[in-house]
């Protein structure tokens, strides 16, 4: 499995949780599926609870509202950002 597999799968949990999306679990999110706008109802006061935990857990910001939008176009566009812009630790 690739680091941005491992990846895509820690942010399917992380996105339940920082949300609260009782009703959905991991398997549910498809990782090229829209978060935003899809099936999950993620809006924008969500992506702004998700911006600030990936700054916090990732430390990677998303500073500009066109960023965000390629950025939360799924959860495997999510990962590569991550993983492209992650201070790596060690």
């Amino acid at each position: 499995m690739s680091q941005i597999e491992g990846l895509i799968g820690e942010l399917k949990v992380k996105i339940i949780q920082t949300l609260g999306l009782i009703d959905i679990g991991p398997e549910d999110i498809k990782d090229d599926s829209p978060l935003v706008g899809g099936d999950m109802g993620i809006d924008s006061i969500d992506v702004l609870e998700l911006v600030m935990m990936i700054e916090k857990d990732y430390g990677v910001k998303i500073e500009s509202k066109e960023l965000g939008v390629k950025v939360f176009a799924s959860v495997r566009a999510l990962a590569t950002h991550i993983f492209k812009n992650q201070r790596h630790k060690g």
